[in-house]
Formats: structure tokens, C-alpha cells, sequence
């Protein structure tokens, strides 16, 4: 579970009444179900109408990793690599078939059983997996797209909220007082849009652009582990290649690299 985002969230929630507390108003005044309505329903009717319900859906799903955080066992699959470049040094490329099922991360998978079906052709392997990392960043990056879409449709909204609610108590023109509460219950539903686009949709949409990041990342070093394999480089050689990435995974990750110790090590 991701609490920094879900404490995130409260604390600007709770900081944001406060403050409307703290000037003497009442809560009961950013209560408006009719604000929200023309809000959440705008936005995400505007979504469907840009998006396709699927891709909606799958957004709404991946949004899910924002506030609950995987384990990803990068570290184990890079020993993976450096484990079965020994393996292809010691008893040929061709040797790694035995070992196809027993690898667990589906894209390093599917680049061992290329190196074997397409032996000394690094670059072909390269222009395959290399084209399978570009759609895939493709389809991930349409997860944040959606919700940066959303943060875009919500403000206007909330704005087509404000004036909606102004033109209800233009009737009250002539009684100030009514007219001076009902302006101040209109300009909720302007709260709620640029609340929801700035503190809930926008961040997602970042963070899942980060996410996306890392797994691209991630499989560029998987790519270069493969492509290094098949051109039968040093074990040794290939582990220096992907210092790179730990050293960035435990700057921004915190891995403690002295407690990788291999996934095959005792095999």
C-alpha cells in the first residue's frame, strides 16, 4: 500500500476545510451533490466521448498502482541474466532452452527462447523486442493520457457548474441576502473541479507516467541483458552493463544490492 499518496490526499482535503472552517463558514456549504453530479458526470461523460469504454475502464484499473505498490523483483531478474549469460558461455546458446520454463519475467522469457530460435542474429532479436518495448510503452502511456484528459474536462466543468448555478438565482435578484448565499453555493461546484483535476486526476496521471517510465526502463536493461547473451559476451561484462540500473534502482528504490545474493545461486 502507497500511504504517502492516500495521506497526500487527506492532508489537502483536511488542510482545505480548515481553512474554510478557520473564515468562520460552514462545512454544510461545500456539501452540494448537485456540483458533484455536474462535476464527476461531465468529466467522465466527456471521457467516454474521447475514449473508448475499454480504455476508460483499463485507466480506471492501472490507477490502482498509484495507491498500491507491487513488488517488482528487478533484482532477481537480472541475476536471472547474468546466470544464464554463465550458462551460454560455459555450455553454448543453445544450452538456455533447458532453461525457457523455469524463467519467470514473461519479457526476458520470450527474448532467451528468440536467442535460441534465431542464434547469431543479435540484431534481428534487437529490432523485435526493441519494437515490442515501444507498443508496450505506447499502451501504458494511455493510461495517464486518460487521466490527464479527465484533469483537462473537470475545471471547465466545474466552471459550467458555477454558472449553471448562477443562472438558478437570478430569480433572487431583488433579495441580496438569498442572492449572496446562493452566489457562494454556485462557485462550489468550481472548488470541485479544479479539486478533483489538480489533486486527484493530474497526480495519477503523473504517477502513472513514472510507473511507465520504470517498467520501459527496466526492459531496455532486459533488452541489452538478451542482446548481450546472444553475442556471448563475459558474465562479468554483462554485469558491469547493468551497474547502470542498480545503481539507479538504489538511488530512487532504496535495494540494498548486498542482499542480492541470485535467484539460481544455489541451483
Amino acid at each position: 500500500m502507497n500511504f504517502s499518496a492516500i495521506v497526500a490526499i487527506f492532508a489537502a482535503v483536511f488542510m482545505i476545510l480548515m481553512s474554510h472552517r478557520a473564515d468562520g463558514a460552514s462545512m454544510v456549504s461545500l456539501l452540494q451533490p448537485s456540483a458533484v453530479m455536474i462535476v464527476l458526470g461531465g468529466t467522465f461523460c466527456a471521457a467516454l466521448v474521447n475514449f473508448s469504454p475499454a480504455t476508460l475502464k483499463n485507466a480506471l484499473k492501472a490507477s490502482l498502482d498509484v495507491f498500491v505498490e507491487k513488488e517488482q523483483p528487478h533484482m532477481k531478474v537480472i541475476d536471472e541474466i547474468i546466470y544464464l549469460a554463465h550458462q551460454s558461455r560455459v555450455k553454448g546458446l543453445f544450452s538456455l532452452n533447458e532453461y525457457i520454463d523455469k524463467i519467470r519475467d514473461p519479457f526476458l522469457k520470450r527474448g532467451i527462447q528468440l536467442s535460441v530460435d534465431f542464434n547469431n542474429n543479435p540484431q534481428m532479436i534487437y529490432d523485435i523486442l526493441k519494437a515490442e518495448i515501444s507498443y508496450n510503452e505506447e499502451e501504458e502511456l494511455i493510461n495517464s493520457r486518460v487521466f490527464e484528459a479527465l484533469g483537462g474536462y473537470a475545471p471547465t466543468f466545474g466552471i459550467v457548474g458555477a454558472v449553471f448555478g448562477l443562472i438558478q438565482i437570478m430569480g433572487y435578484i431583488q433579495q441580496p441576502d438569498i442572492l449572496a448565499q446562493g452566489i457562494a453555493v454556485a462557485f462550489v461546484s468550481t472548488l470541485y473541479g479544479v479539486g478533483f483535476a489538480n489533486l486527484l486526476f493530474l497526480p495519477i496521471a503523473g504517477k502513472l507516467k513514472m510507473n511507465t517510465r520504470e517498467k520501459i526502463l527496466f526492459k531496455e536493461v532486459v533488452l541489452q541483458g538478451i542482446v548481450s547473451i546472444q553475442m556471448e559476451e563475459s558474465p562479468m561484462v554483462i554485469e558491469e552493463k547493468l551497474l547502470a540500473y542498480l545503481k539507479y534502482h538504489n538511488d530512487f528504490h532504496k535495494v540494498d544490492k548486498k542482499s542480492h545474493l541470485g535467484v539460481y545461486e544455489a541451483r
